[in-house]
């Protein structure tokens, strides 16, 4: 309210704070419409959370699931190569231990052809001389026997040692080979385990992943079912009464209008939403009586027809309201203005409800800013002319105390304790709209 209480009565001030936002079946007041916004509002935070945290989950378990794999098909490889090594050693000790067996073999050859000689040594050795002689023709004969048999002695005991050399050869090669192939077999075992286990973790974190995913697709229609609701409310429309071809914005446009003139006049654009909704819910409820005498400033209710006295200051306000109407091409006797209270006056204008000897105090700041005439029935000329007021008495410092101050200035013209409950619920408003603001904002 701009001026001394001549511009709405504060019970109906109050209960144009706490009206109905149409259109919702969840909701039929604006306090319960800002609740329930409050409500989804966490919910879709939470959710959006929600699905963050397992679509983050998701990402690590197919993650962990692909090196899963990958290290499984390594280990496969890997058992597939040992298992093929392994083969490969089983033929070379087969192939040894033939060898050892031909060699085994020829050592017993080689035994018993070494035991013959022996054996004709020893019994040349024990014939007497006279039987030499006489078995001989030729005593060198005898002499080239005993040589012979000395020389193939030696060359025996020679290639036996050999073979007994090769023998002990052939045997080192195949405990080498078995122990090697003894090595891998147990490396075998160990990939053929620890594949197992990757096998077993894979499938425990596939079926985690598809819970993780159920969670994921709850979270997500959550989401977006909260979404929703959310538009819903943000795209509710104001209802603009008696503002002519102005059309009625809704939240996120209305948002809009407050933060160009936030920021143009540094002040919270929460605030001025506030404070157009507790002065007529920003355009639904501009008034409901109609100035009839401009000698006397009578009027009537609009609604039940009867005539009322003190609808607008004749000495004060109908020269600059007939001023105000003419220059915005406005009917000045079926523009609706607020009606009087029980003392004081009405005729107040518009969605900021200033009375008309106020707003001429401010229309050139106004044209200033906006670059053409100042309209309070303008949406837009009544967030500025708002903005301009508040910003005038405090609002510019953004805090509880000098919002508060400039909110109760607005409506009483002064800080009247008597009427803080305005200032509380403008305050309490913006709180609620600061939170909307937020959402739309993706803070």
């Amino acid at each position: 309210m701009v001026s001394v209480l001549m511009a709405m009565n504060p019970a109906v001030g109050l209960l144009l704070a706490q009206s109905a936002a149409a259109g919702d079946e969840d909701c039929t007041t604006r306090e319960q419409c800002e609740a329930l916004l409050k409500k989804y509002e966490v919910q879709l935070a939470q959710d959006e959370a929600d699905i963050q945290k397992t679509a983050y989950q998701k990402k690590t378990l197919q993650d962990q699931i692909a090196y899963l794999k990958k290290k499984t098909e390594n280990l496969s490889v890997k058992i597939n190569q040992s298992n093929a090594v392994i083969t490969d050693l089983k033929l070379q000790i087969n192939d040894t231990e033939k060898s050892v067996d031909n060699t085994i073999e020829k050592i017993t050859v080689g035994q018993a052809n070494l035991a013959e000689i022996l054996r004709s040594i020893n019994e040349e050795d024990g014939k007497s001389m006279a039987e030499v002689l006489f078995a001989e023709k030729e005593l060198s004969d005898f002499f080239d026997n005993a040589v012979y048999l000395e020389n193939l002695n030696s060359r025996s005991d020679e290639l036996l040692k050999e073979i007994e050399g090769l023998k002990t050869y052939l045997e080192d090669q195949k405990l080498g080979l078995e122990g090697e192939k003894g090595d891998l077999e147990k490396q075998v075992k160990v990939q053929v385990l620890e594949k197992q286990a990757h096998e077993t973790n894979k499938k425990e974190q596939e079926k985690t992943l598809k819970m993780t995913e159920a969670e994921y697709q709850k979270s997500l229609a959550e989401k977006n079912k909260t979404a929703q609701k959310v538009a819903q409310i943000k795209s509710r429309i104001f209802e603009l009464a008696g503002l002519g071809a102005t059309a009625a914005p809704n939240f996120e446009e209305a948002y809009n209008m407050a933060k160009a003139v936030g920021l143009t006049l540094n002040v919270r654009p929460a605030f001025l939403l506030a404070i157009l909704t507790q002065e007529s819910n920003i355009g639904k409820n501009v008034g409901q009586c109609y100035l009839k005498n401009s000698a006397t400033g009578a009027g009537i209710n609009i609604r039940t027809g009867v005539a009322m006295s003190k609808v607008m200051n004749p000495t004060r306000d109908v020269q600059p309201f007939l001023a105000i109407t003419r220059e915005v091409g406005r009917d000045p006797y079926a523009t609706q203005v607020s009606c009087p209270m029980s003392f004081g006056w009405g005729g107040a204008m518009g969605p900021a409800q200033f009375i008309p000897a106020t707003w001429n105090s401010y229309r050139d700041r106004i044209k200033a800013l906006t670059g053409r005439p100042a309209d309070p029935w303008n949406i837009k000329d009544a967030f500025m002319a708002a903005g301009l007021y508040v910003s005038d008495y405090g609002a510019t410092s953004q805090t509880y105390n000098g919002e508060w101050r400039s909110a109760m200035i607005y409506f009483a013209g002064s800080v009247n304790t008597k009427y803080r409950f305005y200032g509380d619920n403008v305050c309490a408003i913006a709180a609620g709209y600061a939170d909307d603001i937020a959402a739309i904002e993706g803070k």
